[in-house]
């Protein structure tokens, strides 16, 4: 008698579905953005931030007699928004920007052109533009506007025209705003421009020849500006200026003039010693550092907290490079990768010029140490920026989970 064959019972293959979050915290982070940032760069631009306003409550008490904590409330409120900015970029796909080099590029152009025109003259310079409770400085802005606006270009010019040409494009689209902000005249600035210009070029693969040849053009331009145009009466820097190159070349030749800010920052690095002077601080304190909220904010901390404070900032920023390195590194594309190398480019080159300028080895530009000289708009470009890092990563991540899911 045959038997019936019985057919082995089947369970039905099951997917994964949506991870879901069962805890709340969890959900919180995933709504701000928070669940897939890189940790040690979010550690180390809150601690710079925190660091900067406990400087400044250290420091400027007796700089506004009837309000001591001026400086603090207005840094705290820059640092809300802008940690609110870096958030919300966050959750922006930043290949999106891409798509929008044309407007980008054609807001900052504007905003910098209305500096020439309406915006407030200070010190014999025009770089700002009083609005309500604020002083906006566009060109700040423009600098993360330019980097994503011209890695758009870039990819958008990749193979249409020769590489000579291609360069020479890509190269002019950087000059142009560089060439408006030194007619504000803002040197520093105008010199960050061209910064992140190059490392975006060298990101995107332009030949070195090509840099050479710009090197080579830079030398001629300096020497042109420095030696020849005042040696025929036709200087192009203004006296001021012309006075900050010099001390910079002889710090010792006047100093109670053009050397005295840097013979100032030197004595207050000098005098902080290895755990710093704390409220003994006399440079600080007596108001003989000039601008030291702003440009000279490193001083501040090698005399108040010494060689242990200053120490501990600069590990935070190379906290912070490294990580942005990091992240340039693990870019889902190109664009990103422009980006990245841009804001890195930006960031260390600020922090050299700073540092270096209090310590009497770089020319005074007036450049910003990110994240804790005072301003709004430096602070909240730098957060801005920090934004599209993490936008980078965060993306990075999500594709790098997607394949995985897919094997």
């Amino acid at each position: 008698m045959a038997t019936a064959r019985t057919r082995p019972r089947t369970v039905p293959r099951t997917t994964p579905g949506p991870r879901r979050f069962d805890s709340g915290r969890a959900g919180i982070a995933e709504r701000l953005g928070l669940a897939h940032m890189d940790p040690l760069l979010s550690f180390a631009t809150v601690a710079l931030i925190l660091f900067s306003i406990f400087t400044l409550a250290e420091t400027t008490k007796g700089q506004i007699p009837d309000n001591p904590y001026f400086f603090v409330v207005r840094q705290s409120i820059y640092a809300v928004l802008g940690i609110a900015a870096m958030l919300a970029l966050t959750r922006v796909d930043y290949s999106r920007f891409r798509e929008l080099r044309v407007g980008l590029y054609t807001a900052m152009i504007a905003g910098i052109v209305l500096v020439l025109v309406f915006g407030s003259a200070t010190r014999g310079s025009r770089r700002w533009i009083e609005v309500p409770f604020f002083t906006f400085q566009p060109s700040e802005i423009g600098k993360v506007l330019l980097i994503a606006a011209l890695a758009g270009f870039v990819i958008d010019r990749a193979r249409r025209i020769p590489e000579r040409q291609r360069t020479a494009r890509l190269l002019l689209l950087g000059m142009a705003p560089a060439a408006l902000v030194f007619l504000q005249p803002d040197i520093g600035t105008g010199v960050v421009f061209i910064v992140v210009t190059l490392a975006v070029l060298f990101i995107a693969g332009v030949r070195w020849t090509h840099f050479a040849a710009l090197g080579a053009l830079a030398t001629a331009a300096v020497a042109i500006v420095l030696v020849i145009a005042p040696a025929v009466g036709l200087p192009v820097l203004k006296d001021y200026q012309q006075e900050r190159v010099t001390s910079f070349f002889n710090p010792s030749e006047d100093p109670r003039d053009s050397s005295y800010q840097v013979n100032q920052a030197l004595i207050a690095v000098g005098s902080g010693g290895k755990t710093g002077r704390g409220v003994d601080a006399t440079q600080t304190q007596s108001g003989f550092l000039p601008e030291r909220h702003t440009d000279f904010v490193f001083a501040v901390v090698g005399e108040r907290f010494g060689f242990v404070g200053a120490a501990l900032l600069l590990s935070l920023y190379a906290l912070l490079i490294w990580r942005a390195l990091r992240i340039l590194t693990l870019s889902k594309n190109l664009y990103g990768s422009m980006i990245a190398g841009g804001i890195v480019a930006m960031l260390m080159f600020q922090v050299f010029v700073n540092v270096g300028m209090t310590l009497g080895v770089m020319p005074i530009t007036g450049i910003p140490l990110p994240l804790m000289s005072y301003g709004g708009s430096s602070v909240l470009t730098t957060f801005m920026a920090i934004g599209l890092l993490q936008s980078i990563y965060v993306q990075a991540q999500l594709t790098s989970k997607s394949r995985a899911s897919l094997l």
